[in-house]
């Protein structure tokens, strides 16, 4: 352990580990090491090379301000084996072409390592250095921009070597060069702002997407009760991405109770973290209405939401607009909530917001959507849901031209939700890769399951299909077929599904209930009245 931050990262482990069914992503570990710098020092750091020391960026960060040489340092054990180790890195200047900064793992010396480099000639790669002689094991375009930060993330694990950025898993190796050694930050001829130091063991290795895949943690038979007070989102709404750790909502923020309207409609608006406790059913004037960053909607027992109204999370609509602006809407939680006779959409995701986690609620019939996300969002987890006989149940991506806002984003994970009686979407994919829906419960659906179109990469896996006849397809009415790997669905009653081509590897851990369980898994927990209310029971 090192540093003021390594026992609050044990104190999470702690929880985690607790948490034995997959409302978390996050597979047990312990925490090896852990340095933000914040006390002001790099005591525990031996550097060779460049100028380092700790300087302010916001916060305390670890800095290399030399550009003329290669510039190293290290830290931790020299007998660590299997571990993954992430920072958060930002490149300051680069001299010269084909310049980088890096992330080491395993190293045996100052020349001799694993390394993921981001390099100035717009690649990320995963490599090892051997009495300073380089061999790249893996590579991938990657936009580096100068004074931008990323997240690295080296995973070390017997002889398979994973490499990540901001979350995402861009080059996997397999290689026996060096079986144990510590970790290190790196430049040459460049520098960097190195910040957020963290190793820990006990990863899980997720499937590749492959249709032969089979994730190691498949539990046989019915999975284990699943955490009922946790607060923390798991698939894509974990993963560190965009500036943004996890999907945390309101915690730390104060707990207000709302019964009516005008009072939630205020609090929804606020600027700064909260958790909003909606009491009963309120009524909401239509259509949808404006949820503000860094919230938490939670209905209190299994009777609260609203009717007539729904929720829109996301800035107005620019089509203009190609990137992630810096005030696009994110952090956000919806649990425990029913909605009904809404006149648009009940819960709406646009214009690039990310870190959404929309959990254990209930939504029976509208006007439009159940859950739509579109127009650049990603990073969303919905899990737990029951849609109760809903036509347009869930679209992820709006339309055929969306292709500027949406390719490379749509990142979603739907899991453990109860497909009632609905008709269609559920969901209809355009771009988004990869999409992963594994583990929900589809019954006695009206027109079709899961639809990939517009190149999109979806990943059906471990689902129970049963009166459906048109369990997953490609394309969808006029938008040409996307790609689908379906991996070990449970048919019953069904039609066989249609599937073709491959996904990108889903970034993060997690647990799967085996296919022909998921049924009696999901209608154990799904739905309202089944988690903890924040503020009101511990988690």
């Amino acid at each position: 352990m090192h540093k003021s931050r390594a026992l609050l990262a044990a104190a999470i482990s702690a929880m985690l580990a607790l948490l034995v069914f997959g409302i978390t992503s996050v597979a047990r570990a312990d925490t090896l090491f852990s340095d933000n710098f914040e006390d002001g020092n790099s005591t525990g750091w031996t550097s060779s090379g460049g100028s380092w020391a700790v300087a302010s960026d916001g916060s305390q960060v670890y800095r290399q301000s030399g550009t003329s040489s290669d510039a190293r340092s290290r830290s931790g054990s020299s007998s660590w084996s299997n571990y993954a180790v992430q920072a958060r890195v930002k490149p300051t200047a680069f001299n010269g072409s084909n310049r980088f900064v890096a992330l080491l793992a395993r190293a045996q010396s100052n020349t001799s390592y694993y390394y993921l480099a981001l390099r100035s000639n717009n690649t990320v790669e995963l490599k090892k250095l051997v009495s300073g002689s380089s061999t790249t094991l893996g590579s991938r375009a990657q936009t580096v921009t100068l004074n931008t930060w990323y997240t690295l993330k080296l995973d070390v694990s017997g002889s398979t070597l994973r490499g990540y950025v901001d979350g995402t898993l861009v080059a996997t190796a397999t290689d026996t060069q060096f079986a144990a050694g510590n970790i290190g930050l790196a430049t040459f001829n460049a520098s960097a702002s190195f910040d957020d130091v963290d190793v820990s063991t006990g990863t899980t290795t997720p499937p590749t997407g492959s249709p032969t895949a089979s994730p190691t943690n498949s539990p046989p038979g019915p999975s284990p009760t699943p955490c009922t007070t946790c607060q923390f989102a798991d698939g894509f709404a974990s993963v560190n991405a965009m500036g943004q750790n996890g999907t945390r909502g309101g915690l730390g923020g104060p707990v207000v109770d709302v019964s009516t309207a005008s009072a939630f409609l205020a609090q929804i608006a606020m600027l700064g973290p909260r958790i909003i406790r909606v009491n009963g059913t309120i009524a909401l004037p239509g259509p949808m209405h404006d949820v503000t960053s860094d919230k938490t909607i939670v209905g209190m027992g299994a009777n609260s939401g609203f009717t007539g109204g729904g929720l829109n999370i996301g800035l107005p609509i620019d089509d203009g607009i190609t990137s992630p602006p810096a005030n696009a809407v994110k952090n956000i939680i919806i649990r425990n909530l029913n909605f009904n006779s809404w006149p648009d959409d009940a819960i709406n995701v646009q214009m690039f917001s990310h870190h959404v986690w929309i959990d254990h609620n209930h939504w029976g019939t509208g006007t439009d959507g159940g859950v739509d996300i579109k127009r650049g969002s990603s990073y969303v987890t919905v899990s737990w849901n029951h849609a109760d006989g809903t036509n347009k149940n869930m679209l992820l991506g709006r339309d055929d031209g969306d292709s500027a806002q949406d390719s490379g984003r749509l990142k979603v994970t739907y899991h453990h939700n109860w497909f009632d009686a609905t008709t269609q979407r559920n969901p209809r994919v355009r771009f988004g890769d990869p999409v992963h829906v594994y583990n929900n419960y589809y019954n006695d659906t009206g027109n079709y399951g899961v639809a990939s179109t517009m190149n999109a990469g979806v990943l059906v896996e471990r689902n129970y299909f049963e009166n459906v006849d048109d369990p997953f397809h490609l394309g969808e009415a006029s938008s040409p077929a996307g790609r689908l790997v379906a991996v070990d669905n449970c048919l019953v009653n069904s039609g066989p599904g249609q599937s073709g081509g491959s996904v990108a590897p889903i970034p993060y851990a997690y647990t799967v209930t085996a296919a022909c369980s998921v049924k009696t898994a999901v209608l154990a927990w799904v739905g309202t009245g089944r988690v903890g209310i924040p503020g009101a029971e511990p988690s």
